[in-house]
């Protein structure tokens, strides 16, 4: 069994001494470890502190090119070398793969970014309780624009709590949950978000479109307004209630469009839809436990 790597204390030496200390492991060399690991590297991890397993030759060949990380087709290898195990493989996989590196996982900080799949299914299939992070991340982190919801079950350090968060945020920001069932609601809202706004991305420059602007001018004039209303959003002290009453003229077309989206009860059915999708997460979770 592994013997893991005493951390300095985090209130005397703080989280950057940490992560110098660290070893990290990526089981599965998808897109959102590669996100991870470039996010990683970019905040000035050393290349030679990161591990990554994939069984597919060709990834683990790319990712040693970009990042001069090392790299691993045995699972269990990863694991014995390092600090914090990120299991980042599909959901419906991460049962086998718990049960493989159960032998070569002990104290070890885990974090899963697999969706769905609840902390204690993970725990059983590794055999034991483990200091464990749930991570529901979103695709914006594939362009250091992510949001993540985490929480620690009661295994997880002082010291693992700050690297799991030092991890995340090196691909956007991130919110600690207090009970694991809120990753649901923040599956429905930031985990499945993106398509959302793309959906209305999408209406709005199809509808500009009918309306007489060409497919190029209603596309850039659509995604930078996007960008511009999220831009205001974060760097102002208002709300997006007041941010949109202070663009909304009496009378005006805005209120027009406001008046309309109320009268066809927009605000009911995005509430309804982050119920069905929350629900949905249950569900899926249930599923995804299940021996």
């Amino acid at each position: 069994m592994r013997t893991a790597t005493t951390l300095p204390d985090a209130a005397s030496y703080g989280i950057l001494s940490i992560m110098k200390h660290v070893n990290i492991g990526f089981i599965g060399g998808g897109n959102m470890a590669h996100s991870l690991i470039g996010g990683l590297i970019a905040d000035g991890m050393e290349a030679e502190k990161l591990w990554v397993s994939d069984p597919s030759a060709e990834r683990l060949q790319l990712l040693q090119q970009e990042f001069s990380l090392h790299g691993e087709s045995d699972n269990a290898a990863v694991c014995q070398a390092c600090d914090v195990i990120v299991l980042a493989v599909k959901p419906q996989m991460l049962k086998a793969v718990c049960e493989e590196l159960a032998a070569s996982i002990d104290a070890q900080l885990v974090i899963s970014i697999a969706a769905g799949v609840r902390g204690e299914a993970i725990c059983r299939w590794l055999g034991k309780d483990v200091p464990l992070v749930r991570v529901m991340p979103n695709t914006p982190s594939l362009v250091q624009a992510g949001a993540s919801g985490l929480f620690a079950n009661s295994h997880v350090s002082t010291a693992q709590h700050d690297i799991a968060e030092s991890i995340l945020r090196a691909v956007g920001l991130t919110v600690w949950l207090d009970d694991e069932k809120e990753l649901d609601v923040v599956t429905a809202l930031s985990g499945s978000g993106p398509a959302y706004f793309f959906y209305l991305m999408e209406s709005m420059q199809a509808a500009a479109v009918d309306l007489g602007l060409t497919e190029k001018q209603a596309r850039t004039l659509t995604l930078q307004t996007a960008f511009g209303a999220a831009k205001m959003a974060l760097e102002s002290s208002d709300d997006p209630a007041t941010l949109r009453h202070k663009v909304t003229s009496p009378g005006g077309t805005t209120e027009a469009a406001i008046n309309q989206f109320e009268t066809d009860h927009l605000r009911d059915s995005i509430a309804r839809a982050l119920q069905t999708a929350a629900t949905r997460a249950d569900e899926l979770a249930q599923l995804l436990g299940e021996d």
